[in-house]
């Protein structure tokens, strides 16, 4: 098992970067969060998750342990694969997902590309205790989370699956009507809400 990767970034957007590591690049695919902390860095120390399935290796990068460790549990629920966790993740940040899960919020979850009514309380059900116990039944603290590059989040949204001309009419939209977006970042949150 890789447990992280440290070298420099030879690539990045917002869904995968590339770390090259002792003449290796390694393609790490990455939420919205991990993002933000790593879009202004040439050298990343990465933790990492490397998913094997038949037809598939993969590994995803972490810019912090707690949401590598609610991607393993995410992914742990039956009906919820490594790229709708990375969505999950990209929609909430790590904090906000758990507050989500023990509160129960089944809309936050809704509002998830991917993920109906029924996956959300699967979701809330399975890790429910678990995250209390982890927090020892504090419940998390939620920042509710809401203009670089408009091509750089379409590159994105179109990588995570949604439809071009749905996409475009929706980042168009928000640029003329939230004209304070400054990120790629937030400018996806917002458009995440907005497609789902």
């Amino acid at each position: 098992m890789i447990s992280y990767i440290k070298g420099e970034i030879t690539f990045k957007n917002p869904t995968y970067v590339i770390v090259e590591a002792g003449g290796i690049g390694y393609h790490l695919n990455i939420s919205l969060h991990t993002y933000a902390k790593v879009e202004k860095l040439e050298n990343v120390k990465l933790l990492t998750f490397f998913h094997v399935k038949e037809d598939a290796q993969t590994l995803y990068g972490f810019a912090e342990d707690s949401e590598r460790q609610l991607f393993i549990k995410l992914i742990s629920v039956s009906g919820i694969g490594p790229n709708t966790a990375r969505i999950i993740l990209s929609s909430m940040t790590a904090e906000e997902t758990r507050a989500a899960i023990i509160s129960e919020d089944v809309l936050a979850f809704k509002k998830v590309k991917g993920v109906g009514p029924k996956t959300a309380k699967r979701i809330i059900l399975d890790l429910k205790d678990k995250i209390l116990k982890e927090s020892d039944g504090q419940p998390a603290l939620v920042a509710p989370g809401s203009n670089t590059i408009r091509d750089e989040a379409l590159s994105a949204l179109l990588a995570l699956g949604f439809n071009r001309i749905k996409v475009q009419k929706t980042l168009n939209n928000i640029l003329t009507t939230q004209p304070g977006i400054k990120t790629v970042e937030d400018l996806i949150k917002v458009a995440l809400k907005n497609l789902s």
